[in-house]
């Protein structure tokens, strides 16, 4: 049996060819019968729905029927029919069963029963095997596609930033350090610091928080760019909204100005709900019944609305007008919290908003300031259940507006010598913005928990798996 072909569950359920012989192999979900018959549900992750296999008790050995148990890995040989029972049109009629891999139901932790998905995060390396994590996974890879096809399509490059990195590019400090220095017994300076000079790179490096700063620099030279990889926070946040390590989306396009970034934003977002959509519809239909009667819904509103526009100034008057009670005080000036974000989108214009005209002593240093001298061209998405799923910026371009910035921050030059460069050798226009990639899958997937749309969650006191 080794050597033959496996048909994948995903095609064997639409096929149509009864009578034919398949092989499918897959892990056990459940298993039940008499002495006469044993029905068999199994999948292979290709898939949220199971193949039903039917056995004849009588023709296999005994032993074997024993070893098949909830989570065991078997190889079946069949006849592909037409099935007479509820759920499924199709089933396999065994005539050879192979077991891979036993599972002992004593102590195999994923039996036929619900589970909460902060015991599965403890055993993040079985839970792939659950309904709800296999449709997750088969979504993530969808929207991850999706990105790339994207992007290709509208002609951008796909540039790899790099994940060491000398510089904060978001000023917000709380990175990892990089290091191959004895972490009993460093070099020290006569000051006491650790001299990094004698470290790997010769300098002091970190695992970076964003690729937006290199993809500006190739955004100079090809015009429409974009980085997809990880990124790193080293914040202790153990939230829902949080983690230490994620990926991000970060296109930058030169002779763009804030409101082409805002097209595009609005239009990328809308496309990937939509491939969503039309390509992940079982995993959809089964997280919509299990966790979200709202979520196909609330995904095609989005889809159907045009994303409402207005600035922060607009924003910040509308919310304390509206009477509420907020944890968080809301005035001109201050971040707007998740509390804030979410009023604007699901209570005040119940669709996604596109926020711009932030005050700049709340954005990072290299966002174009308007002519008001107060605010600056910023851009956040702010989306129903999520909050800002997307902030980005046109980016200043002015040499001499860039620097005076820089100082007002107390940025060193020595640190950006390299960006202000693209300032003075044929500046241009541009702008860009990053999308949080495990944010859009809280919100495709209407899991509410960040910790369960990344296969391996990297918080505060967890990196197991």
């Amino acid at each position: 049996m080794e050597h033959t072909r496996r048909n994948k569950i995903v095609d064997v359920l639409k096929s149509k060819e009864f009578g034919k012989e398949v092989v499918v192999k897959g892990w056990v979900r459940t298993k039940r019968g008499n002495k006469s018959v044993i029905f068999i549900s199994m999948n292979d992750g290709s898939a949220i729905h199971n193949i039903q296999v039917v056995a004849d008790a009588t023709g296999f050995d005994e032993d074997l029927l024993k070893q098949i148990n909830t989570g065991a890995c078997i190889a079946v040989t069949g006849t592909l029919v037409e099935s007479v029972g509820q759920g499924q049109s199709v089933e396999v009629q065994a005539k050879q069963i192979e077991v891979y891999g036993i599972a002992d139901p004593l102590v195999f932790p994923l039996q036929k029963k619900g589970h909460s998905l902060e015991f599965l995060r403890e055993i993040a390396h079985l839970r792939p095997r659950t309904n709800t994590f296999g449709a997750v996974l088969r979504i993530r890879h969808a929207m991850a596609f999706a990105i790339h096809k994207y992007f290709n399509d509208q002609g951008f490059f796909y540039i790899h930033a790099p994940i060491i990195t000398g510089s904060d590019a978001e000023g917000a400090g709380a990175m990892f350090r990089v290091t191959t220095l004895d972490d009993k017994n460093p070099p020290l300076l006569p000051d006491g610091h650790v001299d990094y000079a004698q470290d790997f790179f010769g300098k002091e490096t970190k695992l970076t928080v964003s690729g937006q700063l290199e993809a500006e620099l190739a955004a100079m030279a090809l015009s429409l760019v974009y980085t997809f990889g990880p990124t790193f926070r080293a914040e202790n946040s153990n939230t829902p909204r949080h983690l230490a390590e994620f990926w991000m989306i970060e296109p930058e396009m030169a002779f763009y100005d804030i409101g082409d970034n805002m097209d595009l934003a609005e239009n990328f977002l809308k496309y990937l709900i939509q491939y969503a959509l039309d390509n992940c519809i079982d995993d959809l239909e089964f997280l919509n019944k299990m966790y979200d009667n709202e979520l196909i819904n609330r995904l095609r509103e989005v889809i159907g609305d045009k994303f409402e526009r207005l600035t922060y100034t607009e924003a910040v008057d509308i919310l304390v007008a509206s009477g509420q009670q907020w944890e968080f005080p809301v005035s001109w000036g201050t971040d707007l919290q998740s509390e804030h974000e979410r009023y604007l989108v699901e209570k005040h214009f119940g669709k996604p908003v596109i926020l711009t005209g932030y005050p700049k002593e709340i954005k990072a240093f290299y966002m174009k300031q308007n002519e008001d001298g107060k605010t600056v061209r910023a851009m956040d998405v702010l989306f129903p259940k999520i909050g800002e799923i997307i902030g980005g910026s046109q980016r200043e371009e002015n040499l001499e507006a860039l620097l005076r910035r820089i100082h007002e921050m107390n940025i060193p030059e020595k640190d950006v010598w390299w960006y202000l460069d693209t300032r003075r050798f044929g500046t241009v226009p541009h702008a860009g913005f990053g999308l949080g990639f495990e944010r859009l899958i809280l919100f495709v997937t209407g899991m509410s928990n960040i910790r369960d749309v990344i296969p391996f969650p990297r918080t505060p006191k967890n990196a197991e798996f």
